[in-house]
This record gives C-alpha cells, sequence and structure tokens, in this order.
C-alpha cells in the first residue's frame, strides 16, 4: 500500500506543478482537466484506503517512507500513519477538494487567474494530506506550515485588491503566534520524549506524569500540561479561536471556492486533527482540556452571535464556521474526541454546501454579497435554493439530517461531562443552537425569500447557474442529509477509533452516552425531546417573524439595543484591539531588537567590529614590516631566547 500512499499525495503535488509551470501552454481546459484528474485520483485512492481500513480491516500502517537526517539520535523522517481517523481526514479532504475543483471552474471561467487558482488548489490539497497522513511532528509542522502559505496566496489571490492582500497579510501574522506556540510545543515534546515519531511519543508520555518545569519565577508547571497548551494555542490559530479568530472571517476576501475549501473542511478543521491526534497527551492534563474547554465554548456562543448582525452573505457563513469549530473544540475539551471528529466530518460537507451555494448566488447577483440587496431569489435559483435550505437545515440540527446528529452528540457529551468549565461549556453549547437557527435562517429569508431588492439590471439577467456549479452542490447535498446516520452508531459508540483515539476511563462521557444507544432511529426519537431541537424551532420561528412576516421588526430591535447592536457590528472591538494595542507594542518591541540586536550587536560588534578589529591588526603587523635586514634579524633572536626559555625553565 505504501504505493498508493504515496500516488494519494504526489497526485495533486504534480498536477499543481506542471499546471503551474505549463499552465499558459496547457490553456484553461488542459489545466482544470490535468488538476481535476490529480485530486480525483487522490480521491478514489482514498476511498480504496477507507474501504481497506474499515471494510477489510487492514492494520494499521505507520513507517517512515525515507530519512531525512539524523541529529542526535533524533529522526527526522517523512513517513505515514494511516489509520480509522486518517482514512476519514483522507476521504473527507480529497472529496471537498475535488467538488471544489469543479466548481471552480464555472465560478472563475471569466478571471485572468485561471490556470494559476488551480495550480494553488492542487497544491493545498497536497499540503492536506501531508498534514493528514504524517506520523511525526516533522512532517506534521511541514504540512502545517505549506497549507498556511498556500492559504495566504489564495486568500490574497486577487492581489490587485487592497482589500485581499490586508487579508491575506493578517491571516499570515496572526497564525504566525498560533505557529509559534506549535513549534514551542514540539520542542518541548522532542526535549522530554527524545523523538519526533507519534509512536514513541505517545509511548514515551506516561512518563511524563509528574514531571515538571519552571519557566517564569520558582512556580512549577506539569510539563504535560505546558506541551498540550502550546500545542492547542498552534490549533486555536489554525482553527481559528479566540483570540486568534480574527482573520478567518477577513479571508473571505479570497474568491468563494476556497471558501469552501480551506474554510469548510480542510484547513481550519487542522487544529481539531491535531488535538484528537494527541488525545494521549491531552489525557493527561485536566488543566490542558479545560483550557480547549473554555476557549472553544466562547467560541461557539460569541462567534455565533456575531453571525447574527452580518450581511454579506459569505461572512455569515464564516462566523457559522468559527462557531461550529467551537462546538468541536468543546468535545476535544470533555474528551469526546470522536464526537469532535464526527462534528468535523459531517460538518465539511453541509459547510462546504453552504458556501458553493452562497457562491451560487454572487455568481447569479454579478458578484453583489450584500444580503439586503438580494431577496425573492428562490424562483429563479431552484437548484440552489433547495440545496441551500438541506445545507441550512444540517447546519441547525435538523432532526435526522447529518448536523443533528453530531450537534446533538457534543450537547450531550458535554451534559455528562465533570471536568471544570463543563456547566458554561453546556450553555454556551445550548444558546448557541438557538443562535445558529436564527442567523442560519436569517440568511436564507434575506436571499431567496421576500421581496426583490436588487436593481432592475440584476433582476434582468437571474438565472441559476450552470451544471458545473450546480451539480457539485447536489452531491454535497446527498450526504449533508443522509452521512449523520449512516455512521454515527460506529463513529461514536463503535470500534471505529478504538486503539487511536485514547480517552481516560473516568471521563469516557462517549461511553456513558452509549449506553442509551439503541441506533439512529432511537437518537432521532431522543432527541425530539430535548432542548435543542425545541430551541432551533425557535430560531428559525424568530428569523421568519423577523425577516418575513414582520421586516420592520430588526430595525426596531436596533434602535432599542443600539450599544449592545454596536458590541456586536464592532465584532467586541477585537481588530482594534489588534491595531491599536498588541500591533503597535509589536513594532516597537522589534524596533528595539532591530535597534540594539541587529543595529548595534550583530552588525556593529560582529560583523563591522570584526572588520574593524581584523583591520587594525592587519595595521599593526603591517608597520611590523619595515624592510631593514637587521630588525628581522633582531626580531628572530628575540622570539629564538623566548623559546629557549619557555623550554629550559617552563616545561
Amino acid at each position: 500500500m505504501t504505493a498508493v500512499y504515496l500516488a494519494i499525495v504526489l497526485a495533486p503535488l504534480l498536477s499543481a506543478t506542471v499546471v503551474g509551470l505549463f499552465g499558459a501552454w496547457l490553456g484553461r481546459t488542459g489545466s482544470h482537466r490535468l488538476a481535476i484528474a490529480g485530486v480525483g485520483l487522490s480521491f478514489g485512492l482514498s476511498l480504496v484506503v477507507a474501504w481497506d481500513v474499515f471494510v477489510r480491516g487492514a492494520p494499521v500502517f505507520d513507517e517512515a517512507i525515507y530519512t531525512w537526517m539524523v541529529s542526535d539520535g533524533i529522526r527526522l523522517e517523512i513517513g505515514f500513519l494511516v489509520d480509522s481517523l486518517t482514512a476519514i481526514m483522507m476521504t473527507v479532504v480529497t472529496f471537498v477538494s475535488l467538488m471544489v475543483h469543479i466548481y471552480t471552474i464555472g465560478y472563475m471561467k471569466d478571471d485572468p487567474g485561471y490556470t494559476r487558482f488551480f495550480s494553488y488548489i492542487s497544491l493545498f490539497t497536497f499540503a492536506m494530506l501531508m498534514l493528514v497522513m504524517a506520523n511525526n511532528f516533522l512532517q506534521l509542522f511541514f504540512g502545517w506550515e505549506a497549507v498556511g502559505v498556500v492559504s495566504y496566496l489564495l486568500i490574497g489571490f486577487w492581489f490587485k485588491r487592497p482589500s485581499a492582500i490586508h487579508a491575506n497579510l493578517k491571516a499570515f501574522l496572526v497564525n504566525r503566534i498560533g505557529d509559534f506556540g506549535f513549534l514551542l510545543g514540539i520542542a518541548a515534546v522532542v526535549m522530554y520524549t527524545g523523538s519526533l515519531a507519534y509512536s514513541e511519543v505517545f509511548a514515551a508520555a506516561p512518563d511524563l506524569v509528574g514531571q515538571t518545569m519552571t519557566i517564569i519565577g520558582h512556580y512549577e508547571w506539569q510539563v504535560a500540561t505546558v506541551i498540550c497548551i502550546l500545542l492547542f494555542i498552534g490549533a486555536m490559530g489554525k482553527s481559528a479561536q479566540v483570540p486568534l479568530h480574527v482573520w478567518l472571517p477577513d479571508s473571505m476576501e479570497g474568491p468563494t471556492p476556497i471558501s469552501a475549501l480551506i474554510h469548510a473542511a480542510t484547513m481550519v478543521t487542522a487544529g481539531i486533527f491535531l488535538v484528537a491526534r494527541m488525545s494521549p497527551l491531552f489525557e493527561l492534563s485536566v488543566a490542558a482540556l479545560s483550557f480547549v474547554l473554555v476557549i472553544g465554548a466562547v467560541t461557539a456562543l460569541f462567534m455565533g452571535l456575531l453571525g447574527m448582525v452580518q450581511n454579506d452573505i459569505k461572512r455569515v457563513v464564516a462566523y457559522s464556521t468559527l462557531s461550529q469549530l467551537g462546538y468541536m473544540t468543546v468535545a476535544l475539551g470533555v474528551s469526546a474526541y470522536a464526537a469532535g471528529i464526527f462534528h468535523l466530518f459531517t460538518h465539511a460537507f453541509f459547510k462546504a454546501l453552504l458556501f458553493l451555494a452562497a457562491g451560487s448566488v454572487i455568481i447569479a447577483m454579478h458578484h453583489v454579497q450584500d444580503m439586503r440587496e438580494m431577496g425573492g431569489l428562490r424562483k429563479y435559483m431552484p437548484i440552489t435554493y433547495w440545496t441551500c435550505l438541506i445545507g441550512a437545515l444540517a447546519l441547525i440540527g435538523f432532526p435526522g439530517f447529518a448536523g443533528f446528529y453530531s450537534k446533538d452528540a457534543i450537547i450531550e457529551a458535554v451534559h455528562l461531562a465533570e471536568i471544570p468549565g463543563a456547566t458554561f461549556a453546556w450553555w454556551a453549547v445550548l444558546l448557541g443552537v438557538f443562535v445558529t437557527a436564527f442567523y442560519t435562517f436569517r440568511l436564507i429569508f434575506m436571499v431567496f425569500h421576500g421581496e426583490e431588492r436588487m436593481d432592475e439590471h440584476t433582476r434582468a439577467h437571474l438565472h441559476e447557474s450552470p451544471a458545473v456549479v450546480t451539480v457539485p452542490l447536489i452531491l454535497l447535498a446527498i450526504p449533508s442529509v443522509a452521512i449523520g446516520a449512516l455512521t454515527v452508531g460506529p463513529m461514536l459508540f463503535g470500534d471505529v477509533f478504538a486503539g487511536v483515539l485514547v480517552v481516560a476511563a473516568e471521563r469516557d462521557v462517549l461511553a456513558m452516552l452509549g449506553e442509551g444507544y439503541t441506533g439512529a432511529w432511537g437518537f432521532l426519537l431522543h432527541g425530539l425531546q430535548e432542548p435543542p431541537v425545541w430551541l432551533a424551532a425557535a430560531g428559525v420561528f424568530t428569523a421568519w417573524v423577523m425577516y418575513s412576516w414582520q421586516p420592520h421588526l430588526p430595525a426596531r430591535l436596533v434602535a432599542a439595543t443600539g450599544p449592545l447592536y454596536q458590541v456586536l457590528v464592532n465584532k467586541y472591538w477585537f481588530d482594534e484591539l489588534y491595531l491599536k494595542l498588541l500591533a503597535p507594542a509589536g513594532r516597537a518591541m522589534g524596533n528595539a531588537f532591530w535597534r540594539f540586536g541587529d543595529v548595534r550587536v550583530i552588525d556593529g560588534w560582529i560583523v563591522n567590529g570584526s572588520a574593524r578589529a581584523v583591520g587594525r591588526l592587519a595595521g599593526a603587523a603591517r608597520r611590523m614590516q619595515t624592510g631593514f635586514l637587521y630588525h628581522y634579524a633582531l626580531t628572530m633572536i628575540v622570539g629564538l631566547a623566548l623559546l629557549l626559555g619557555w623550554l629550559l625553565f617552563v616545561r
């Protein structure tokens, strides 16, 4: 199977390289065919791997492909770890990427950077596959940074727009903060375990219990806690958790296919995947788990609230992504790793669907994204409407849809947890259900129902998107409906993740939840009696009242809650905090280091100082070369006398 694994990661890399270098010669058609063939091959082979893992029960593959170097006994290798978690991630990444590649043909057909775009998204697919298939921290970090670099290129794809350049720079800088913590975490892993390989690190993990380190002052920190928090800081950057969330909404400046690829199913879920993969480490520290839990709960609720006041159709979906990532993080914090991965799995399909449906609307509206200029699109775009409605129902957890099973499982798991912060998290994710339903159907009613608010020219040219756009929507809508019911049993309560995700017995909330599991139908019937379903219904009803039945109510509500509305519109002033406080402080610190460290120490003392010292020494030596024979004879005699004195008296 080694050849299959290599083909999966190298196929999109090869197509990205060829399209990037020879796109002008291949032309548009040749470029997209080659890019789609590359990711299509990866998807097909990923299905083979999934069949091999889940049906045939193949053993875990954990081998190095080649060794780059060995330094002080630490092996720096490229290798693959293929187990149930990897197989799921590979299948999701390649399927969503394939849908995005096909969709891009219609969305980017008139863009002058058409071939460059296909090269970028194929390269992104390669980087994400390297990340999820890694069996060691070196390759993980390579994939981690590679998806960051390609996302920078994709967010700023329209590089002539100042807003796009600002957005990709913002994403790059914020992720550097998280990556700094991530790199420190990897360094701590190597320091205390002596290895980069997952298997060796996890085997040595029990020895970390009881070990402490001193960071500041004399206070002792548990080594396991420090390692896990540092690794999670990296996850906070990639998965956009508070306070490192500010880059994701602005990244909507990139083309819509990128929003679906990066911000639905792949890069932003890398942090969730990381914590789940590192479960043998996180289970050693309750403090780290509580930290993860609280950060996720804050993100789930408070980022969802921001989605209620957004008018840009893509930003509504973006804040929804932030909130749903918070739900996944909450699951990780209560040791319900399988529930977090299950929600990642189902969320990938319906969130990619919502982003691509938003892109279909944007195409029809001639790239107008303000929902206040839409309305009544249902009759013009029936396929987009019904597929978007399916995605919306899955997102709010409508009974029977994919999101119902994964979101309800997280809420129930948090309710059973006893870890510090669990009560706050339960209320946050429970209230988040109402918030999610409200902003989701606010979008549905403002875009597809009610009066038509677009200008006459736009109305005259409204029509459904071409098949190359709508077919991916239909293909994503199918799993958005059915995938939850089909997989809830094995993924949450079966042995799919046996030996892959490690959970301490005293914190195994999914095992407690599974005691009453009677199948997908029983799960659905039980869910109908629980608060989340009724809170979701209340959110939909409230959105219908305010944006369909009584559309004058939102303006009155804004007037009545002016200060609160301003808090939400200004996004809790996180951007101002970064721009006016943290960024100036960072620049001041950088200038200080530059002036003292670079200019004075490195340039002044080391580089220029060493040059001056050599010059002075050469000048002194030059003065010794007089050209007179008696000077040289005297020097030789003095030297000989010193040498004889040392031999006779010193030795």
